[in-house]
């Protein structure tokens, strides 16, 4: 009789693999990504109409003639589109010699303040000389003079020099109250590279000059864009220098152009001057939007250390 030595195994009851929880559809996920968004587009979209509305009202009353000012509600429409407002501005209003008095000041002025900056800000933080963090520490200490301190005594100072009648005395101003805080900003960029790049050219038999021009301005040109945008826009938008070493209404920049705008008519004509401050900020508006991004690249390269 056989007997059966094979092991016996005890049925088991099968236990139901627990069903996992249904996944929401690509539908409800993209309406929570919406619901979750629209208070950022609210706030977004309140922003917008806070900072473009002026801007919309004031390019929209450069077409109105003076009668529409003084009687229709400031929020109407234009009855007549009055395209004359900017001719009268360039050309009565003097406001086209303003134009570039401006151009003629800001563009040497930032060309300087870029050119020395550079250099000061390569000089105090990639080289190494004896007594660079105090002059470092010596330039920092010129951003903290106010401007409004100095500008008597240079006015003297100019004046007795004989150069009050002409926009030297604006470029001169302009520079040296713009190198402190470049000089800065330089040096926080190049502090921002790597130092062995800098060894590394000056032991493949690079000197100052060349590592300079070779390695530190082809990194530093998203620096050096920001800066100079910075600037220009310091520049061009000043009126307190401009006003005070202006002394003839021919030597005058827009800034002030705008203000004396109203003495060229004996009465504030509105229609021209709002023509020649919307051309003014939509010039600037129009340089900002095309190179905003080389604007970040350059703020967000000196945020970060190397």
């Amino acid at each position: 009789m056989a007997i059966d030595t094979a092991p016996r195994t005890t049925a088991t009851p099968s236990r139901m693999a627990p069903e996992p929880p249904p996944r929401p559809s690509q539908a409800g996920r993209n309406l929570r990504r919406i619901v979750r968004r629209i208070p950022v587009w609210i706030i977004v979209t309140i922003l917008l109409v806070v900072v473009l509305y002026p801007q919309v009202w004031m390019i929209l009353g450069s077409f109105k003639t003076q009668s529409e000012f003084l009687s229709s509600p400031a929020l109407s429409l234009p009855e007549t589109w009055q395209f004359d407002n900017y001719l009268t501005a360039l050309t009565n209003g003097n406001v086209g010699q303003n134009y570039l008095n401006s151009v003629l000041v800001t563009i040497p002025s930032v060309i300087l303040i870029v050119m020395i900056g550079v250099a000061a800000g390569y000089a105090l933080e990639v080289m190494i000389w004896k007594g660079r963090h105090g002059v470092l520490l010596y330039i920092l200490a010129g951003i903290m003079v106010p401007g409004q301190m100095i500008l008597v005594p240079l006015f003297i100072v100019y004046f007795r020099m004989g150069i009050t009648d002409t926009l030297l005395p604006l470029i001169v101003t302009y520079t040296v109250m713009g190198l402190p805080l470049t000089t800065f900003l330089m040096a926080t960029y190049f502090r921002s590279v790597p130092r062995e790049i800098f060894e590394a050219a000056t032991v493949d038999g690079s000197g100052p000059l060349r590592s300079f021009f070779v390695i530190g301005v082809p990194m530093m040109k998203n620096a050096i864009l920001t800066i100079g945008l910075v600037q220009f826009f310091s520049v061009w938008n000043d009126l307190l220098i401009a006003l005070t070493f202006t002394t003839r209404p021919e030597l005058a920049t827009i800034q002030v152009g705008l203000l004396s705008l109203s003495d060229e008519y004996g009465s504030t004509q509105y229609g021209p001057l709002f023509a020649a401050v919307s051309i003014n900020i939509v010039v600037l508006l129009v340089v900002f939007i095309v190179l905003n991004k080389k604007i970040m690249a350059g703020m967000a390269a000196g945020s970060v250390k190397g």
